[in-house]
This record gives structure tokens, C-alpha cells and sequence, in this order.
């Protein structure tokens, strides 16, 4: 008899082959890996610095900000933000240009409320 893996979709629960499962499973780390390939270590330091910056500040971040604190020329940081929302949406702009989602978290309201263990309090992207 072949094990099956239930998972729920809405109101729905689908039924796959526990071998399936497994196998799509596997391909991940690397379909992963493939999607993050453009992202250099600057990429990497301008998101981290956004997620720990709006979680300190509780505020949208702008790209002077992380111009001035990460000391990368401005019009560098507006290229890799502009390359992290459309390539990953790992963030997202409000209308003045500063950062107000930062995956995973947001300062803006979402249902997803989030405290920390060091007393900030967000929202989930």
C-alpha cells in the first residue's frame, strides 16, 4: 500500500504520494539557491540592515538611511532595492520610496501581530 500525504488547500484536503512529496521536497535548497544566485553580499547586507533597522524603529527605513549607516553610495542602494522588490519581493516601497515591508515583517498594520523577546512589536509580512 503506498503512504499518502494529506495537505489541507482551503477547504480542501489533497491527497499525494508520500514518494512525490519527498521528491519535490528535495529540489528546494536547490530552486532556492537559483532564485538567490543575483544577490551579492551587499544585496544581503542592505536587507539585513532593513529588517533589524524597521524592527528597532518601528518605522518605514529610506534608502539615505541606509546609505549614510551601511556606507554605500545612495544610488547603489536604490539599484539593489529596486532588484530585491521585483526579483524576490523580499520588500516593498510605500509611495516616498522608504521601505515599509521588509520580509517578514512590516510596519505596516497586517492580522499577523509579532512581539520579540526585546520588546518590539510588529506586524508579519
Amino acid at each position: 500500500m503506498e503512504e499518502i500525504i494529506l495537505l489541507g488547500r482551503d477547504r480542501e484536503i489533497l491527497e499525494f504520494p508520500q514518494a512525490t512529496w519527498k521528491q519535490d521536497l528535495a529540489k528546494i535548497p536547490q530552486h532556492s539557491q537559483a532564485r538567490l544566485n543575483f544577490m551579492t553580499d551587499t544585496h544581503h547586507q542592505i536587507r539585513y540592515f532593513v529588517v533589524k533597522e524597521m524592527a528597532i524603529r518601528q518605522k518605514p527605513i529610506e534608502p539615505e538611511l541606509i546609505s549614510d549607516k551601511l556606507r554605500i553610495p545612495l544610488k547603489r542602494v536604490n539599484f539593489i532595492l529596486e532588484e530585491l522588490e521585483r526579483k524576490l519581493f523580499f520588500l516593498v516601497r510605500n509611495e516616498q520610496g522608504a521601505i515599509a515591508w521588509a520580509y517578514p515583517i512590516t510596519v505596516e498594520t497586517t492580522p499577523h501581530k509579532l512581539s520579540f523577546a526585546s520588546g518590539e512589536r510588529l506586524y508579519g509580512a
